[in-house]
């Protein structure tokens, strides 16, 4: 088994200077969008990614040290809600223009589906990957490690993904996301932010940049923790669009669909900020802060993702029944919520092994090579028999999983 430990060491540079760097990797985005230059694809796609690296370095920095003054698990869903406002930008435009154009009506579905499978297939291995990787090089005397450990809190994310994968259940089965459902999406968002924020404040034990801004008086770190935060957000928000439609037009030159292109180029795009904090996250041993950044990430997308489609969509003039689904769609949304079922069921003792990872990204890629909508049906009726299988196993684990989200761990 492996569990976080922390660090002591401090970096040599003083923290404005750390900051003052940080900051400046977001002066060419900056720099573009004020200019209206128009460089090349590739060179967008640079100059965007590095303000998202900054957002992303800001992000795990900042969600650290808020943890002086708040709960992890706030801390930690506020810094997902950040990481993960490029994909509400990007979907909720399509949303609100399928309002109006049937033809965008399929982009905003295949983008939610593209970055919760994204995040769940290789966010979720990635990290246990790494964690033991890197377990393993700071300790090359000890056992191999088999399994990471996740905390005991993690239970709240759980329980509120298979209540939420309950109300999504019925898109598939009506044909659209209906508005009912995603108004009932945004009420359970909302207990679960105040969930998290009834678990007690305990001191963090810091590291690194952290730290430095721990030991700040309440004031300035608060002020320095918010003005993050914010930087963070106005970063992505810069970039998020930029980089997508950088790699969407690499992409369209190749020839690559345009479906496919925005199913996966532009989540992977959107996705970066998560996938950053995360990594660094797990190379600085907090692994445990690493996993809760992506279950946090997924109950973001599950719920305020998937719920803000059908609003927009009405917003947008679509009317009040609904998003609809095609065929496509619906096995699309069909296979993503299977993917979620199996990930949850199977995180429900607390524990990751290998063979849990690979199995999940496995089957993430395996979907590459099922196509077509009565592929993507086959596939999720295989996520839902291993399904069946794992809840077999850890049915003794959905009471306290489910108890977590109304007591405290």
């Amino acid at each position: 088994m492996i569990r976080t430990s922390s660090p002591t060491t401090r970096p040599i540079l003083p923290l404005w200077v750390r900051l003052a760097l940080t900051l400046s990797t977001g002066l060419p985005a900056i720099a573009l969008r004020v200019s209206g230059v128009r460089p090349s694809p590739p060179v967008a796609a640079l100059c965007f990614s590095a303000a998202i690296v900054g957002a992303a370095i800001l992000l795990a920095w900042a969600a650290e040290a808020a943890e002086h003054d708040i709960s992890g698990g706030l801390a930690i869903a506020i810094l997902a809600f950040v990481a993960v406002l490029p994909e509400y930008a990007v979907d909720a435009y399509f949303a609100y223009r399928g309002g109006h154009d049937p033809a965008y009506r399929s982009y905003a579905t295949a983008n939610m589906t593209g970055s919760n499978r994204l995040l769940l297939g290789i966010g979720w291995p990635l990290v246990v990957l790494i964690a033991l990787g890197r377990w393993r090089k700071r300790n090359p005397d000890s056992p191999r490690p088999q399994a990471l450990d996740l905390a005991p809190n993690a239970r709240i994310e759980l329980g509120a993904l298979l209540i939420a994968s309950l109300v999504v259940s019925c898109a598939p089965l009506l044909g659209r996301i209906p508005l009912l459902a995603g108004l009932v999406l945004f009420v359970l968002y909302a207990l679960y932010l105040r969930r998290l924020g009834s678990e007690e404040v305990v001191a963090p034990e810091l590291f690194g940049t952290p730290a430095m801004l721990g030991d700040l008086t309440p004031r300035h770190r608060r002020t320095a923790v918010v003005a993050m935060f914010a930087i963070a957000a106005a970063f992505v928000l810069l970039s998020a669009a930029p980089f997508a439609e950088s790699l969407i037009a690499t992409g369209t030159e190749f020839g690559i669909d345009k479906f496919l292109l925005v199913q996966w180029v532009a989540p992977l795009a959107s996705e970066a900020p998560e996938f950053i904090v995360a990594a660094v996250f797990a190379l600085h041993g907090s692994s445990g802060k690493a996993m809760g950044t992506l279950l946090s990430s997924k109950v973001n997308q599950w719920m305020l993702l998937v719920g803000s489609l059908p609003i927009v969509y009405a917003i947008g003039g679509g009317g009040l029944l609904g998003l609809p689904l095609d065929d496509r769609q619906s096995a699309e949304v069909t296979l993503t919520l299977a993917q979620t079922l199996l990930g949850v069921i199977l995180l429900l003792p607390l524990r990751v092994p290998r063979w849990v990872a690979g199995l999940l990204l496995g089957l993430f890629l395996l979907q590459f090579a099922v196509t077509g909508s009565a592929g993507r049906l086959v596939l999720s009726g295989a996520y839902l028999l291993l399904t069946l299988f794992a809840l077999l196993r850890n049915r003794n684990l959905l009471v306290p999983t489910f108890r977590a989200l109304h007591t405290q761990s």
